[in-house]
């Protein structure tokens, strides 16, 4: 009992002094340990103790990592001995027959295990005595393992992160590249992103200045081509909600505060009005094309009326119309009449007759009316309205060539077009 005891003890105060001896023992079986290089065995230590791996497959795990052997299977025989646990981590038998067990959750200690050394009393077993490992030459193989694992996670988020910088270098560099994995004659949507509401109305912003079209905006936002009629129609209503409440209506006596010189012989002018026509995709309805087809243009159209203050401002801008309607009607149903009142004046042009409608003044060049020549005073007016009308003639010229405009309107768009076309006409 004393020789028992003075064994156990004796080896942990050789490993205060960070050194193990080794002691032949006599048993039917030997132990071994499974750490790699690790060639204790309790055929010559009698003082070490072997333990079992845990039933805990966590547990389990961490002893695999700490002892540094990957791909490999545990048996009921699998042994990993006292060297390489913490000193706390162990607990001394309570009897003589009893063994030594670990405490609950006790992991192989990461720190380089004391070195073994011969017994100088029994040279006689120096040939049976195997050679043990020195940790001193290498990192400890727990830690290598976890590097290893950290720098495997690490290898594969930078291709991750790769493959995400190629992607988006690859959208911003727009060629046939683009399009080589796809039809050519569609898009490719690899997913389908939300858009901050800035982003929607940026793109809302290339759609009416630059006139890009739907698809060319969702390959360059990544989004679906749905997604980006949704955002049009979308902002086409709250700018038209916004803007259209603010009133751009100018009264006459701020018109005659900013009156142009140019206008000294018709200072009582309030608007200049004029009608202008956009080109769109005829309907396959025989009715509707009836309606929708201009005689002035030979086409089918969509026609508004607009207004501008002598200074140039806009001041009115009409709903669009099917093309047949007239000056005349459109005039009565744009809403200008509620506009206007005695004491004003209006100027149009000569096809303008819409005599019996407004309560105020209306400047016209003059007809011939079955003459043969106008007399020099009606010359000089035509030539003096003529000159003034310019101003409005020029607004429906940029609203025309509005790159919005470039192409026909698409019946697709008819349901939001007068959106579309006073928020271009205001910005002019």
């Amino acid at each position: 009992r004393r020789l028992f005891t003075k064994r156990y003890n004796s080896n942990y105060n050789m490993t205060s002094k960070k050194t193990f001896k080794f002691q032949r023992t006599i048993y039917s079986t030997a132990e071994h340990c499974c750490v790699p290089l690790c060639q204790a065995s309790s055929k010559y230590n009698s003082l070490l103790s072997f333990h079992t791996f845990p039933s805990d497959a966590e547990i389990r795990r961490k002893w695999l990592v700490a002892i540094r052997r990957d791909k490999f299977t545990v048996t009921p025989h699998t042994r990993v001995c006292s060297r390489h646990f913490n000193k706390d981590d162990v607990r001394e038998p309570l009897s003589e027959t009893g063994r030594r067990l670990l405490n609950k959750g006790a992991v192989p200690a990461l720190e380089r295990p004391p070195p073994m050394t011969e017994d100088d009393g029994d040279a006689g077993e120096k040939a049976d005595i195997p050679m043990d490992h020195d940790y001193a030459s290498a990192s400890d193989p727990a830690v290598v393992d976890l590097a290893l694992d950290d720098n495997m996670s690490l290898r594969d988020e930078i291709l991750k992160l790769r493959e995400h910088v190629e992607k988006l270098t690859m959208n911003q560099r727009f060629g046939i590249h683009r399009f080589a994995k796809h039809n050519a004659n569609c898009f490719s949507f690899e997913q389908t992103r939300f858009l901050q509401p800035i982003d929607e109305m940026f793109m809302f912003l290339n759609y009416l200045v630059l006139g890009s079209k739907q698809r060319d905006l969702a390959d360059r936002y990544g989004v679906h081509q749905s997604t980006v009629s949704r955002i049009i129609t979308t902002w086409s209503n709250f700018l038209h909600t916004v803007l259209g409440s603010v009133r751009i209506w100018i009264p006459e006596e701020k018109i005659r505060a900013h009156l142009p010189a140019e206008f000294k012989d018709y200072a009582d002018t309030t608007v200049i009005l004029d009608c202008t026509e956009l080109r769109c995709q005829c309907p396959s309805s025989p009715l509707l094309q009836s309606e929708m087809f201009s005689a002035y243009k030979s086409h089918c159209t969509l026609k508004g009326l607009l207004g501008v203050a002598p200074h140039g401002a806009v001041t009115f801008i009409s709903q669009l119309y099917a093309g047949s309607i007239s000056d005349k009607q459109i005039t009565r149903e744009s809403g200008i009449l509620s506009l206007l009142r005695p004491g004003m004046a209006i100027m149009v042009d000569r096809g303008f007759l819409v005599d019996d409608l407004v309560p105020c003044k209306i400047y016209r060049p003059a007809f011939l009316s079955g003459r043969s020549q106008m007399s020099a005073c009606e010359v000089r007016e035509t030539q003096a309205i003529a000159r003034l009308r310019v101003h409005v003639e020029r607004l429906i010229r940029r609203v025309k060539k509005h790159k919005f405009f470039d192409t026909e309107i698409p019946l697709r768009l008819f349901g939001n077009i007068n959106q579309l076309y006073t928020l271009i006409a205001r910005r002019r």
